[in-house]
Parts: structure tokens; C-alpha cells; sequence
């Protein structure tokens, strides 16, 4: 179990939320407000790419650029089952966050759209970036554990149906990284 990482993976993205929501009515200037809610979903994102999809669900995706300026989308999953690396609830917990607030952050730029507040669109706009970026990372790593299952049956049926520029690797610690290649 790990209350810490659940905690914080709500922590962060809540603050921020909750900060936009209520940030005039603690604070009258728009920069420091601006920068504090920038620095909780700096947080957020960090703290969920790096820490708490780690532990709560087995779950890592990164960006690495190589030598001749290629950019290679890297996407892990533990083989263990996540039953095993965390509890059911704590799944839970990890994909409502990481679904629920994205749609927040879409709503508070309508709403940021519609009432022509647009001195908060950029704060906006880079929640819905942070937010879905993450989002985005980690159902590619869910969906890629799910198509090596399927690459890997239908290799023993006989018909492989392997992408191109699919690549799969197993690390030294027991984790699957799954690639897609491109270019920046």
C-alpha cells in the first residue's frame, strides 16, 4: 500500500483546481496567483509521471532523444500484475484523478473563453496540457501491455501483426518498455 503516493496524487492536482477556483479571493495579484497555480501542476505532472503511476498502478512512460535528434516515446508496464504492486482502490484512485481532472481544466477553459477572462487562458490552456499529457502517457502504457498480449498469442497462432516502428524491450528490473519512434 502506499497512502503517501495516493495522497500526493490527488494533492497537487486539487490544490490547483481548488487555487484557480478561489485564488481572488486571497490574492488580488494575477502573477502570484498565475505562479503558484503554474508550480502546483508542475508538481502534479511530475509527481504523476515519475512517482505515483510507478507506484500505484506499475505504469511509466518517458521521452528520451537520441543521438541523431530522434525523439522515442517510451512506454512501461510492470509484468507483475498491479494487483500485486498496489491495492484495487488505489488503481481506482490513480485513474479518477488522472481522467476527472483534465475534464475540469476543459471546462474552466470554456468557462475562462465565455466570460472573456483571457488573461487565464495560458494558465489554463497548460493545465489541459499538463493534465492530458499525463493522461495520454499512461494509456499508452496500459493499451501497449494489452497489444504485447495480443502480439504475443497471435505470434503463437502464426499471424504476427507487428508494426514497424513498434519496438519492445525488457529491462534489468523486470519492466517492458514499449517505443514508438519519431521525429520531433
Amino acid at each position: 500500500r502506499h497512502p503517501l503516493a495516493t495522497f500526493f496524487h490527488l494533492f497537487f492536482r486539487v490544490s490547483a483546481i481548488v487555487t484557480y477556483l478561489f485564488c481572488d479571493w486571497f490574492s488580488n495579484s494575477f502573477v502570484a496567483c498565475f505562479v503558484t497555480i503554474l508550480l502546483l501542476l508542475s508538481f502534479d505532472f511530475w509527481s504523476v509521471k515519475n512517482v505515483t503511476g510507478r507506484l500505484l498502478v506499475g505504469l511509466h512512460w518517458r521521452n528520451q532523444i537520441d543521438e541523431d535528434g530522434k525523439s522515442h516515446w517510451m512506454f512501461e508496464a510492470k509484468r507483475v500484475p498491479t494487483i500485486a504492486a498496489s491495492t484495487e482502490a488505489e488503481a481506482r484512485i490513480f485513474w479518477l484523478g488522472l481522467i476527472i481532472c483534465p475534464v475540469i481544466w476543459t471546462m474552466f477553459f470554456f468557462s475562462t473563453l465565455f466570460s472573456l477572462k483571457l488573461k487565464w487562458l495560458a494558465l489554463v490552456i497548460a493545465g489541459i496540457s499538463l493534465q492530458t499529457a499525463n493522461l495520454y502517457g499512461y494509456i499508452h502504457c496500459k493499451l501497449g501491455g494489452q497489444k504485447t498480449i495480443s502480439r504475443v498469442t497471435s505470434r503463437l497462432c502464426g499471424t504476427a501483426d507487428v508494426p514497424k516502428r513498434q519496438s519492445r524491450r525488457i529491462s534489468e528490473d523486470g519492466t517492458e518498455e514499449h517505443g514508438k519512434t519519431g521525429t520531433r
